[in-house]
């Protein structure tokens, strides 16, 4: 509980003093610095020196015990320059399958001084060793760790230097406010007809001649249960499915009432799968949503469009103000222990 609270009142402050935007000016009031282990150690050398040099009255330690410090502060100095004046931008929110990495396009513009030896990281994805010189700007691609299909928003991007020596490190975050996208993952869909009517003459000339005929095959993964031809099977034992050449639907249209009594997340990526499919072969489709309908169409762009609306059908995109990550791994791993507790 009190790991709770402190954690709450850490992301407040940081929200304060890192206000959500997509465009983040490095300097004083934003920079961290603080030693690293080989730091603390250096630091404890550097005191047992001066003891013993007080305790003998020896010059030399009193020598180099001064300049070993005196390294330590330029070093310091040196740390916090990395990234004072540097300023870490969205260029893109990213799109990709749920589950995956998505990829976030991010720009560097450093200042006066160069940006040496830089980390940009996220939870369980990195880049090291970024550098930008002194009045240049630099892409970097950061793969964001998706949970699930929606919106995908990490909480904090964190830039981190420990440029000269390793003794310091100096970081701050990036709190993005735009929004990626995490496609639902395709799977293989059962052959099934939209419940769309488009009017059109050879559809209805269809359903008239195979009014009572079907087509029985054996059973295929991704088949529904309500095809399978139950009575057959507890005769002979073999799963065989009904496909009726009379049924209504126009084969332009990819219909998320087409898969009765199947889970939402499974229609949809279903759906995710036949638009893939559609695009692949240039032929021409329109998705069929509850309150979101997009009229048939060919091309790359109408399957990103209708991928799009896969995405964050009956999603609420992420506020501004929102303090936590919204679609990531650690986001469901947060909810999850706030489950527990």
């Amino acid at each position: 509980m009190i790991k709770k609270l402190v954690k709450r009142r850490w992301q407040r402050w940081i929200g304060r003093r890192i206000p959500r935007a997509d465009v983040q000016v490095f300097s004083q009031k934003n920079i961290f610095i603080l030693p690293t282990g080989a730091g603390v150690v250096y630091g404890v050398l550097l005191l047992i020196m001066l003891i013993t040099g007080i305790n003998y009255q020896n010059s030399l330690i009193y020598l180099l015990t001064f300049v070993l410090g005196a390294l330590f502060v330029g070093a310091m100095h040196q740390t916090h320059r990395n990234l004072s004046g540097l300023t870490l931008s969205m260029v893109r929110a990213g799109e990709g399958v749920a589950g995956d990495d998505v990829p976030f396009s991010l720009r560097l513009s450093a200042g006066k001084d160069a940006g040496l030896a830089m980390r940009l990281s996220v939870e369980d994805s990195e880049l090291d060793s970024v550098h930008v010189s002194s009045g240049q700007s630099r892409d970097v691609v950061l793969p964001i760790p998706s949970a699930h299909r929606g919106y995908l928003r990490p909480d904090r991007i964190r830039i981190e230097t420990r440029f000269p020596f390793g003794l310091l490190k100096a970081w701050s975050w990036l709190r993005p406010a735009s929004a990626g996208i995490a496609y639902p993952r395709p799977l293989a869909a059962p052959e099934v007809l939209s419940q769309v009517d488009d009017g059109s003459e050879a559809k209805s000339e269809a359903k008239v001649a195979g009014q009572d005929n079907a087509d029985l095959r054996p059973w295929r993964e991704g088949d529904m249960s309500q095809r399978v031809m139950w009575k057959r099977f507890a005769r002979s034992g073999q799963m065989v499915v009904a496909d009726w050449e009379g049924e209504q639907g126009s084969p332009h249209w990819l219909d998320f009432n087409s898969f009765p009594g199947t889970d939402t997340e499974l229609r949809l990526s279903y759906l995710a799968w036949l638009v893939s499919d559609r695009v692949q072969k240039g032929a021409r489709f329109g998705l069929n949503l509850p309150g979101d309908v997009i009229d048939p169409d060919t091309g790359p762009v109408h399957g990103k469009r209708c991928l799009r609306a896969l995405a964050v059908w009956g999603e609420k995109p992420p506020r501004e103000q929102d303090t936590l990550a919204f679609g990531t791994r650690k986001a469901v791993d947060d909810i999850e222990q706030e489950a527990a507790v």
